[in-house]
Formats: structure tokens, C-alpha cells, sequence
């Protein structure tokens, strides 16, 4: 059985004439575009999975799934023959059509800090699903106990030194797990959008705006500071995805974890979500609690090690893709000359190539960014209204 798996950040989907940012807000002109684009790109993923982000309300996405539908079948019904031609069996033809989603399953998770004020909205997420969902999707942000993050004094400092802690109580966006059935499998999946690289500025009391705003008087370093925090804040929503990963991974579930990442592939938070990749020989390597040169892991103990990091190891779809093709570079964003690829498809072992028990293998990743457009040299005026981010989309085939 094939099945199809993609991630779509479609920038800040809203109905017309609501500001959703200060001073930003779709006209129905511009709206009636940004729902033609779109649905025009869901219906050339043709995915059965589709995880969005930058979901500011849930009936704007079902007005595009519902056009992407219309226009499906629309397309279905010029290109394949009717059963009645001798030519309909031709491998083709079913290569041509598009299967609608008139009966797909959708789950959208609002931003728990999105009251509906005009100019302050916060974006959620959602995942759209033609095999339906085993169980209701659980929506994870405001955290029943909060993260909290220790650190202590560095080598050398005196006394019992308080080197403080970062606390998180709500993630910016939501993380939205589903669990869906496919064959006779059950994969949870994991679509997130995490903080942005954006610096995170405070307002003092009182004042309009943080000071660090106003670039009429540039504060590198108050900038600089923005930008720990935005990263702090990423790296912490990371550690909390990860925790929900390995929970699933504990239980024997399969588990693909994809979405906006806010971050390339060997960025910090990123290496947070996928785990560690393992030491190639730990029996290399002094023992934690080694009294001498010799004291070492043994042979055992480095086989035992290496399965515990493998178990609960992600793999990136795009490198497992670009390992097996000739293709050398994937990208989903452009900005000031930097091509990167920030959205990302991240899989257990269970559909590793290199594993014995995989459950699928992934035969193409492809990647939709013709629209990207590089933010260094004048942009093409649609742009503005197609997303920033290009879509992509892992072919898998469950192995029986």
C-alpha cells in the first residue's frame, strides 16, 4: 500500500478584510487569490496527508480543501477515460488523477494565545488525513507543568551560585498530535510550527514598543539578545516535542514528526527533535564512572548503547532522499541569498532503509518551491500572497 505524506506552511491563512497582524489584512481580491493559489498547490501535492501551519481560523481551510476538491475531480473528469473506452486501464491515466478530499478528516488546533483581537491574532495548525484518525487529536501547548530549565554555575565559580533557569509555560504555537491508520498500521504523527528565528523583545511598562524596534536607532546588541531568547524559546518547544516523541517511541509506535521547524537540519533544536545520532564505537570511550585510562565500555555494553540511541533516533526524509538520488540540494526557503531547507519530514526507524523491521520504505521526496522567491532582488507581486515556505512531500509504500 502507498501512502503520501506532506507539510505545508501556507503563511497566514485568514478570511478577508481581518487583521490578523497590525496593520495587515487580506482584501477580498487578495483573499479569492490566496485561496486559488492554494488550493491549486494542495491539489498538485496530492497528498493524503497533509499537516499545514499558519492556520489563523478553521474555515478558511476548509473554503481551500473544498475548492482543491472541486477542482480535483474537475481535472478527473478531462483527463481519465470512462470505463467504457478500451484505453481506461492504461497505467497513465491513473498517474493523471487527483484524488479529492470530500472525505478527508480534518483537525485544527487553534492558538491557545489567540483571543481574536485584530492585529494581535496567533496562527494555529492543522493536519488533514483521507485515512481518518484512530482516537482524538491531542493538542499540546499550555503545559500542565511547566519546563523548567536549570543551569549551574560554571567550573571555578565559588559557593552554591544561583546560575538561574529558563522557565516555559505555553509554547508559541501548538504542537497537534494525531495518531492515523493506514493499512493495517497506526502512525502518530506530529505537526509543529515552532518559534520563529524573529528576536523576542520586551516592552517596558508603559512604553509603545520595545526599544530594540526602532531600527532608527539600531541596538545590535539589544537585537542580538531578541534573537537568544526567539532561540532559547525554539530549542525549549523542541525538547517538548521531543519528550512526546520518545513517549510514543516508548509505546512501539511509529512516529513521523514534521513541520515548520524554524531551523535547518543541523541546527540545535532540530538536533534536539531528532535525537542523537550514535558514537560509531562506544567501546572507544572511558565509562562514566571510570577510575582509570583502561576502564572502557565493553563490547556489549556499546552494542546495548547504540540500540537505545537508535530506538528513539528520527531520520530526516530529505537526506534518506538526496542519499539514494543524484539530487544535491532541497530547499523550502530564500532569504537575502540564504537558501535552507527549514521544513522538514522527520521519521523513526520504522521506515529507515538501513533497518531490518521497517514497516514502509520511502521510494520519492519531492519538493514544490517554484513560487520561492529570494528576498534579495525585487519579488514578483503575487509573492506576497503565495506562502514564503515551498512544500514537501515524502512517497512511501508499506511493506507487507
Amino acid at each position: 500500500m502507498d501512502f503520501t505524506i506532506a507539510s505545508f506552511n501556507v503563511k497566514n491563512l485568514i478570511g478577508p478584510d481581518k487583521e490578523y497582524y497590525e496593520f495587515q489584512s487580506y482584501t477580498p481580491e487578495e483573499y479569492a487569490w490566496k485561496k486559488d493559489w492554494l488550493a491549486n498547490q494542495i491539489v498538485d501535492l496530492d497528498s493524503d496527508i497533509i499537516c499545514f501551519q499558519e492556520i489563523f481560523e478553521e474555515e478558511p481551510l476548509r473554503d481551500v480543501i473544498a475548492e482543491a476538491s472541486s477542482r480535483a475531480r474537475a481535472l478527473n473528469d478531462a483527463v481519465i477515460p470512462s470505463k467504457g473506452k478500451p484505453y481506461h486501464r492504461k497505467v497513465i491515466f491513473r498517474r493523471l488523477g487527483v484524488d479529492p478530499h470530500d472525505e478527508s478528516a480534518l483537525a485544527f488546533a487553534p492558538n491557545a494565545a489567540d483571543d481574536g483581537t485584530p492585529g494581535k491574532r496567533r496562527p494555529g495548525i492543522a493536519v488533514l488525513s483521507r485515512f481518518g484518525f484512530a482516537g482524538q487529536p491531542q493538542i499540546i501547548q499550555d503545559l500542565a507543568e511547566p519546563v523548567t530549565i536549570p543551569f549551574q554555575p560554571l567550573r571555578g565559580l565559588e559557593g552554591d551560585m544561583d546560575a538561574g533557569a529558563f522557565v516555559l509555560r505555553r509554547l508559541s504555537r501548538p504542537i497537534l498530535k494525531v495518531r492515523i491508520p493506514i493499512g493495517d498500521r497506526t502512525i502518530t504523527v506530529f505537526n509543529c510550527h515552532l518559534k520563529s528565528k524573529l528576536g523576542e523583545y520586551i516592552t517596558p511598562d508603559g512604553a509603545q514598543y520595545a526599544p530594540e524596534e526602532d531600527l532608527t536607532r539600531y541596538d545590535p546588541v539589544g537585537r542580538a539578545m531578541g534573537s537568544l531568547r526567539a532561540a532559547m524559546r525554539r530549542m525549549a518547544e523542541a525538547w517538548v516535542l521531543r519528550r512526546e516523541i520518545v513517549a510514543e517511541l516508548d509505546r512501539g509506535n511509529p512516529v513521523m514528526a514534521l513541520g515548520d521547524f524554524n531551523d535547518g537540519e543541523h541546527a540545535v533544536s532540530s538536533e534536539i527533535i531528532s535525537g542523537e545520532v550514535p558514537f560509531r564505537n562506544y567501546a572507544w570511550m572511558l565509562r562514566h564512572d571510570a577510575e582509570s585510562y583502561a576502564d572502557r565500555y565493553s563490547e556489549e555494553e556499546s552494542r546495548a548503547i547504540t540500540e537505545a540511541v537508535e530506538r528513539v533516533r528520527l531520520h530526516s526524509a530529505e537526506k534518506l532522499f538526496v542519499r539514494k538520488s543524484a539530487r544535491d540540494m532541497v530547499y523550502t526557503t530564500a532569504f537575502a541569498g540564504v537558501f535552507e531547507s527549514i521544513d522538514q519530514i522527520l521519521m523513526s526507524r520504522h521506515f529507515d532503509p538501513d533497518y531490518d523491521a521497517r514497516i514502509a520504505d520511502m521510494d520519492y521526496f519531492s519538493v514544490l518551491n517554484d513560487h520561492i522567491t529570494d528576498g534579495s532582488h525585487p519579488e514578483a507581486p503575487y509573492n506576497k500572497l503565495a506562502s514564503d515556505h515551498g512544500q514537501i512531500k515524502a512517497h512511501l509504500r508499506i511493506r507487507t
